[in-house]
């Protein structure tokens, strides 16, 4: 896993070294706030049909909002999404497909053009209840602050845009909170169990990239990397996401996203009852209404 993470970082950096150079921004504005607001929707339907299929609906709603501020030497960029969906396939009753709230925070104070001092603050975890459907009845796997993450630090950044920046913490505090009693009970996400907190100190990479492919079509790019030094240093979290966005008209779009995350701490429950430790892949795609700010 180690080896696919520097990949990752190293495919992100080789992609951005060829980026074309960045339009000056407005340096009459301090705060630069903009926005996206999505609600997609993807449906399948079957009747008579020799090739067989499920009928199945999804609805998923996303709010990704950018506040970024600018004066003189210092920066503060802040990034916040909320996303939440449900799935419903026929016989299988609704079942959530997307349950996220992130937010991110990186305070920077200019060295050099495209150089800066940091501080960088990430915190992640999600709005309901999650479950194992393998199992009768179904398992209670994660809630609201089970698991919760916030990792926190000093560090430097390259910044070559609002679009492009690349964050490296090698002092950097992380706390994982499993605040339900029946999952700190039973140790998950990797706490002692009985405790609902974990905390961790080692580097970590935060690094943000969006890049307009052709017209109307777009690629964001966020990765995060974190090492414990404390605990298996070579056991590094890795968590990767692209969005894909096709611009159908104004308000008309059609996205796709994938997201990768390979945590030694989070084990996966197998259909026997046991547990293993894999890479956890999500995808999603659809198509809806998106308005922008």
């Amino acid at each position: 896993m180690k080896k696919l993470s520097l990949l990752l970082a190293a495919l992100l950096i080789t992609v951005i070294s060829y980026a074309q150079d960045a339009p000056k921004a407005d340096t009459t504005k301090i705060w630069t706030i903009h926005g996206e607001n999505t609600f997609l929707i993807s449906q399948s339907s079957y009747s008579n049909w020799s090739a067989g299929g499920v009928n199945a609906f999804a609805g998923n709603l996303i709010f990704n909002y950018d506040f970024n501020y600018k004066r003189d030497k210092w920066s503060w960029d802040n990034k916040v999404i909320l996303g939440y969906g449900l799935s419903k396939q026929q016989d299988a009753g609704w079942r959530k497909n997307d349950d996220r709230i992130i937010l991110n925070s990186l305070l920077g104070r200019q060295a050099s053009q495209y150089w800066l001092y940091t501080f960088y603050m990430n915190f992640q975890t999600q709005f309901t209840k999650g479950y194992d459907y393998t199992t009768e009845p179904k398992t209670l796997i994660s809630n609201i602050f089970a698991p919760a993450y916030l990792t926190f630090g000093p560090g430097f950044a390259y910044k070559r845009s609002d679009n492009f920046r690349v964050n490296i913490s090698p002092a950097a505090a992380r706390i994982i909170m499993v605040n339900d009693d029946y999952l700190s009970s039973i140790g998950a996400f990797g706490v002692t169990p009985g405790s609902k907190s974990l905390f961790q100190f080692g580097a970590s990479l935060d690094a943000y990239y969006k890049v307009n492919l052709v017209q109307n079509i777009s690629l964001e790019n966020i990765l995060k990397l974190y090492s414990d030094y404390l605990h298996k240093p070579g056991d590094i979290y890795t968590d990767y996401t692209a969005n894909l966005f096709m611009k159908v008209n104004k308000f008309v779009t059609v996205n796709a996203g994938v997201q990768l995350i390979y945590d030694g701490k989070t084990r996966i429950p197998n259909e026997d009852g046991s547990t293993k430790i894999a890479l956890q892949v999500k995808q999603i795609l659809g198509a809806g209404i998106t308005y922008k700010f």
